[in-house]
């Protein structure tokens, strides 16, 4: 077990050093390193083309095996109570910060700058029924062929309470599932391995698109802005998870570290989605609000974006000269948080939703979007690692109001006591706390003692 283990730490020490070469390529040979950018795309699509079969195992196997219905939907409704007011959150410590901070004072705009703002802008509004028949797949295996996160929770929520419907008919069909679980999850490991060569890939090619002159003078937001990020990971939420569920931030930060070393280096946090689903789980939180609450998350609770969204525009007005008034500051950025809704965390995908919820509600703003665009890569990481903690500790958080977590495992498993399975991606049969007790236990998993709260 030990050397299994190790050979896992050597692939991350490999993607550290992997990030620092793509540096020095990126700024020695911008050229050849503008070039190695299918790469790092390669291996994200690679992550993302296992993320429905992961969401649709983890949600039928949650939803499946629990009972009662209802139980899904008070952990549902929840979930989206508690993101919307950390959305919120989220936007008021932006704006706040942002005015302070005055980032874009001083700023022009040109004309290769105002074309930049109006690509982005084209094709990115979308409207709110577009967005709620965007949930509905065309078919139902369309849900996994296309990669819509919502549409995959849809076809799997439908499955889970038709299964919880079967009653013990069902059962074989669970196990099944179960067993395509294990598969899935294997494979997951085995395109891990082509971390370090991903990374590089994407670090050398946004190192030499971008430079160092470009970030000069924009680096007062890109301060601002980590920094507001760091505020809002270890003081609100850092405050929340200690007086909630008494769990450190340091403590789960650093057990999801290596997933946010994988986010860094691919700036996308889609990337750790399925090993999220896995460490949560094995943490010890029950799979029905694993299961409903990260993919669900994803999509409805993007706290970095949210910041990023708030920040941006102020950035962009000042820039422009046209500073937003305290109403207006509210009223757009309101409108945005919905627009948001959706963008899973995808590289880019704040950009795209800036630019169309400043086409829909401010056009004459859309121009200075071009402002942000020669920094927004940089940007993202910090949304994408933002968006990520912030579904982690959302997953405690759930977990414990719903008393779906087991509390003597989380403190062993943060202590070091119980190591992650890096080879398999799955824990022992736990994450059943809560649920319908041994028969929803796959075949093959041990149920260990647990202590339900």
């Amino acid at each position: 077990m030990a050397a299994r283990r190790d050979r896992t730490h050597y692939l991350y020490i490999a993607v550290i050093a992997a990030v620092a070469l793509g540096i020095l390529v990126g700024f020695a040979a911008p050229g050849v390193a503008v070039e190695l950018k299918p790469i790092g795309t390669g291996f994200v699509n690679l992550i993302k083309m296992m993320i429905s079969p992961v969401i649709f195992c983890t949600i039928v196997l949650g939803v499946g095996s629990v009972r009662k219905a209802a139980k899904v939907g008070a952990v549902g409704g929840l979930a989206l109570g508690y993101f919307m007011v950390m959305s919120t959150v989220a936007l008021a410590i932006g704006l706040v910060v942002g005015n302070i901070l005055e980032p874009g004072s001083g700023l022009h705009l040109t004309e290769a700058t105002r074309g930049a703002g109006a690509a982005q802008a084209e094709g990115a509004s979308e409207s709110t029924a577009d967005f709620l028949l965007g949930i509905i797949p065309t078919t139902m295996v369309s849900a996994f062929t296309e990669g819509q996160v919502l549409q995959t929770l849809l076809v799997a929520l439908l499955a889970g309470f038709a299964l919880q419907a079967m009653g013990s008919a069902g059962e074989p069909v669970l196990r099944g599932i179960g067993h395509l679980q294990r598969l899935v999850f294997r494979m997951l490991a085995m395109i891990m391995w082509a971390a370090p060569v991903g990374a590089f890939g994407a670090i050398a090619a946004v190192v030499g698109e971008t430079g160092l002159d470009a970030l000069k003078s924009l680096a007062i937001i890109m301060i601002g802005f980590y920094i507001t990020c760091a505020i809002f990971v270890f003081v609100i939420l850092g405050l929340l998870l200690r007086l909630v569920a008494g769990v450190n931030i340091l403590s789960l930060l650093k057990y999801l570290g290596r997933e946010f070393l994988l986010i860094l280096s691919t700036s996308s946090s889609e990337s750790a989605l399925p090993r999220l689903i896995a460490k949560m789980e094995h943490l010890g939180v029950s799979k029905p609000v694993v299961g409903i609450t990260v993919p669900t998350g994803y999509s409805f609770n993007l706290d970095g974006t949210a910041i990023y969204l708030t920040m941006a525009s102020l950035f962009i007005a000042e820039g422009m000269g046209d500073p937003l008034s305290i109403g207006e500051q509210i009223s757009l950025l309101l409108f945005m948080i919905i627009a948001s809704k959706g963008a899973a965390g995808v590289t880019g995908a704040g950009l795209a939703t800036l630019a169309g919820g400043l086409q829909s509600h401010r056009p004459e703003l859309v121009d200075g979007v071009g402002l942000i665009v020669g920094i927004d890569r940089f940007m993202s990481e910090a949304r994408a690692l933002t968006n990520f903690a912030g579904n982690a500790v959302a997953t405690v958080l759930v977990g414990t109001w719903t008393k779906e977590i087991d509390k003597a495992r989380v403190d062993q498993v943060l202590a070091g006591e119980i190591p992650f399975d890096e080879k398999t991606l799955l824990d022992d049969g736990h994450g059943d706390a809560g649920a319908a007790g041994a028969d929803a236990t796959i075949p093959g998993q041990r149920t260990p003692d647990k202590t339900t709260v």
